[in-house]
């Protein structure tokens, strides 16, 4: 009894270090305007990276993704060089929306096409908004699923952390 209870904890342990040094996926995916760009290209930037999947349907993700944009974008850019990339998980039937969405909304940032939601799958994600945070070394920080007003602060916190390593 006593061996299983250490093989089950030295596999919870073993987990934890592999999630916690997981990188993004060599995954091709489409901008909204139609090119192709390897989600993994990120990770490789040398700056940190924020994700954020999101859908047109889903309100939270809509309004987590004004608020960086409207009031820490610039900031995170001119401070810390930080890259922002949403994810779109909308189906085929709902991807026509995405553009004009985000032209509407003069998002200044990559918004790529997870159509079959393969990048989602990949990383796990179970729900939207959900954001993920790359550090310089293209490793996977930091995960935060769901979206409340204010919420944008936390990240924010976690951005000049990994950002001033």
């Amino acid at each position: 009894m006593k061996r299983m209870s250490l093989s089950i904890a030295l596999v919870l342990f073993l987990t934890a270090i592999a999630q916690n040094n997981q990188t993004l996926p060599n995954l091709v995916l489409k901008d909204v305007n139609g090119k192709n760009k390897n989600i993994a290209d990120y990770a490789k930037s040398g700056n940190v990276t924020v994700i954020s999947f999101w859908a047109t349907w889903c309100t939270p993700c809509k309004k987590e993704l004004t608020n960086i944009n409207d009031n820490l974008l610039e900031t995170w850019r001119e401070k810390y060089n930080v890259t922002l990339v949403a994810v779109s998980i909308d189906n085929a039937k709902n991807m026509l929306k995405v553009k004009p969405y985000v032209d509407g909304q003069a998002w200044d940032f990559d918004v790529l096409l997870d159509v079959n939601e393969d990048l989602k799958r990949a990383l796990n994600v179970n729900n939207v908004p959900y954001t993920i945070l790359i550090d310089k070394t293209g490793k996977i920080v930091w995960k935060h699923e769901g979206y409340v007003e204010g919420n944008e602060y936390i990240l924010d916190e976690q951005v000049k952390k990994y950002a001033t390593m």
